[in-house]
C-alpha cells in the first residue's frame, strides 16, 4: 500500500481515539506525512521487518514499533537501530 495513504488513513483512525503505529521503508515521504508515529527502518522495499528467517530480528523490530504507541509527543519519526 502506499506509503501516503497509509499514513493518511493512519491520522483519520487517530483523530477518532485509536493509537496506531507504522513502520515505514521510505523516509522522505513519511517526513512528508507526518504520521503521528512511525519507526524508519533502511532495509529493502518489501521487507519492513528486515531479511526473511530472522525471527529474532523481527521481533525487536515490531517490539520497537509497539514502544512507540505510549508515546504522545506527536508526531514521531525514529530509525530502528537494528
Amino acid at each position: 500500500m502506499c506509503n501516503q495513504i497509509v499514513g493518511l488513513i493512519q491520522a483519520a483512525i487517530e483523530r477518532v481515539g485509536i493509537t496506531t503505529v507504522s513502520i515505514t521503508l521510505l523516509k522522505e515521504v513519511t517526513e512528508k506525512i507526518q504520521p503521528p508515529r512511525a519507526m524508519f527502518v533502511s532495509y529493502h522495499l518489501g521487507y519492513p521487518l528486515g531479511e526473511p528467517n530472522n525471527p529474532e530480528l523481527q521481533k525487536r523490530v515490531i517490539k520497537t514499533a509497539l514502544s512507540l504507541l505510549s508515546r504522545n509527543d506527536l508526531p514521531i519519526m525514529t530509525e530502528f537501530e537494528g
